[in-house]
């Protein structure tokens, strides 16, 4: 409990001043949303996840154009009934993240009050609100690190997969071959296989692994139970895309290679052992009649090799295979240490190398004990990665991939998916990753209280460029001052400052909030009084806790700004009998 506790105080403390401001900020920004699937299960249909939110546009039925929610309305049950049976899948709608309201968030944005279900009204402490309903569920998350068993060391044993509505199968971004057997074999990683119905109507989707057997052919009508795609669960196997002869390189036994002898089948194969020798790169390579090399696969250790030298391949067929630790039990940092970790936005232990740009992958050599993955864009560009050894490279050479995807197995780094991805893409990743942990746990939260949290983490950016401004290269402003800064700039046609957004921790970002007092009253009360005593700073006591500090008035509710204006009047009466039980006073709005 002092543990959530704490986790608790510290989310009051990064979002205390988001307050409802107004009424709309006019934004033209908005998020798209989609059902949440996972491997082809639905987790959270469409309708759950925009209940109460705000269209950004129009949503219209995807077959008449019949206009089923207007923008800038709410989507309520009956709308949400609507979209259901339309079968629209991706909606664009409102949200804190992108409210541009000066300080807090404004209605439209924010959409409806989850406790009396209508539009939520100026006022109303939303940060706290937030806060709460993420810190309240984490007395129930446990603290320890599950090894998960059950369902989900299951999912890895599957070895096929079969169709679970009838429709009309669609490949989308699979590279694949026909081997002389006449399978078609998946040559890329990324690929995806969609089911439609007959008005092409996505009903699911689903990745395909590398080296998988597709079943069903594009554009094939596939009836429900039907399997589509088979695969061994228990190997990644590296398939030769070309026919031609095998030739070895540098798998010297007792060097780079052993032969292991299995007792119960007599069969010995041999496998790659890791050797200390940087120079010597285990390889086979695949060459044509006249010896030239046509392709070339390097082999990590580990690795089983399934063909002999100087053997005829086809393309498609296995020509290595690595066991996957069999049925690998992923630890999923249960409970509250993931929640701190993804709020705290720390870098994960195991952290996934990804790469930064779209291009061809080939392998370099080692270097410092560390494999080279050399990543080559369209121009010609070379972006080298180093990846450390024994760690699985989930690449082969040749492959393509695309920015911020991972070349080895581990965790995402959140700063990494800012700088390569973006804003966006980070604010989904940490809605997701949060409501993950939690939904382990049977623990329903809207996914606005976490927006409002992740807002506050996304809510600085580093000066790049200054421009005409007084902004300092490499300063860190928040967004508000810098917009501030540069509108000015404008208006005196001046260059505005360009600068790149920053993602901080809670802890962090509540110590770097523009009110001394909230900060100082948080942590490292003597450091955060000595910078502002030094810079000069003053506090506008815009948020929550600095006027409880001082004993005003909350700026929420009934003492928020817009309502500061309304005083109320005093009824005048005619002769001597006052009768005020019969008029009750009335509130005139002087502004």
């Amino acid at each position: 409990t002092a543990n959530s506790g704490y986790l608790t105080r510290r989310l009051v403390d990064v979002a205390q001043d988001i307050i409802i401001q107004e009424d709309d900020c006019g934004t033209l920004k908005g998020m798209e949303t989609t059902a949440l699937v996972e491997a082809g299960e639905i987790i959270q249909p469409l309708s759950e996840r925009l209940l109460g939110r705000t269209a950004l546009e129009d949503i219209k039925d995807p077959f008449t154009g019949e206009v089923l929610v207007r923008a800038n309305d709410m989507v309520d049950e009956k709308a949400v009934a609507a979209i259901e049976n339309s079968g629209v899948e991706k909606v664009q709608i409102r949200s804190c993240l992108t409210c541009e309201s000066k300080s807090g968030v404004c209605i439209k944005c924010y959409g409806r009050n989850l406790g009396t279900n209508e539009w939520v009204e100026v006022g109303e402490p939303v940060g706290v609100i937030a806060a709460q309903s993420i810190g309240e569920p984490g007395t129930q998350l446990t603290m320890r690190t599950f090894h998960i068993g059950g369902t989900a060391s299951r999912v890895v044993e599957q070895t096929t997969l079969q169709a679970k509505r009838s429709g009309i199968v669609k490949y989308h971004g699979l590279r694949t071959i026909k081997t002389h057997r006449n399978e078609i074999t998946v040559m890329n990683r990324n690929g995806q296989l969609i089911i439609e119905d007959e008005n092409g109507r996505e009903k699911e989707r689903y990745p395909v692994v590398y080296s998988a057997k597709l079943k069903v052919l594009d554009g094939q009508e596939v009836q429900e139970g039907q399997t589509l795609v088979e695969w061994d669960p228990y190997t990644n196997s590296i398939v030769t895309e070309v026919s031609g002869t095998v030739a070895f390189g540098d798998i010297m036994e007792g060097v780079t290679m052993k032969e292991d002898f299995d007792e119960i089948t007599g069969l010995s194969t041999k496998v790659i052992i890791s050797h200390r020798d940087e120079k010597k790169q285990p390889r086979i390579s695949i060459k044509d009649e006249n010896g030239e090399t046509l392709r070339r696969y390097i082999l990590p250790a580990g690795a089983h090799i399934n063909v002999h030298e100087d053997e005829k391949v086809h393309a498609g067929d296995i020509i290595v295979k690595i066991p996957r630790e069999t049925a690998k039990t992923k630890d999923i940092t249960g409970g509250l240490p993931r929640v701190a970790e993804l709020f705290e936005a720390r870098k994960p232990h195991e952290q996934a190398t990804i790469t930064e740009v779209s291009g061809q992958v080939k392998f370099g050599g080692f270097v410092k004990g560390m494999r080279k993955v050399v990543v080559t864009t369209e121009s010609g560009e070379d972006f080298e990665y180093l990846i450390p050894r024994g760690k699985h490279i989930n690449v082969h050479e040749g492959d393509e991939v695309v920015a911020g995807e991972p070349l080895m197995d581990g965790a995402s780094n959140p700063h990494d998916i800012l700088r390569i991805l973006g804003e966006n893409e980070l604010q989904k990743y940490l809605v997701n990753e949060v409501q993950e942990v939690y939904r382990l746990q049977g623990v329903a939260i809207n996914d606005k209280h976490i927006e409002v949290i992740v807002r506050q983490m996304l809510r600085h950016l580093i000066i790049e460029d200054s421009g005409e401004t007084d902004l300092l290269i490499g300063e860190q402003v928040t967004k508000k001052v810098f917009n501030e800064k540069n509108q000015e700039a404008i208006k005196n046609k001046k260059k505005p400052a360009r600068g790149i957004p920053v993602l901080l921790g809670i802890t962090k970002s509540s110590l770097s909030t523009e009110s001394f007092i909230s900060a100082a009253s948080f942590q490292e009360t003597t450091r955060v009084l000595t910078e502002v005593a030094v810079s000069g700073k003053r506090d506008d006591l815009v948020g929550l806790k600095e006027n409880v500090i001082m004993g005003r008035l909350i700026p929420a509710g009934t003492g928020c700004r817009a309502y500061s204006g309304i005083r109320i009047e005093e009824p005048e009466y005619e002769g001597e009998e006052k009768k005020p039980e019969e008029e009750a006073p009335v509130a005139v709005d002087t502004e």
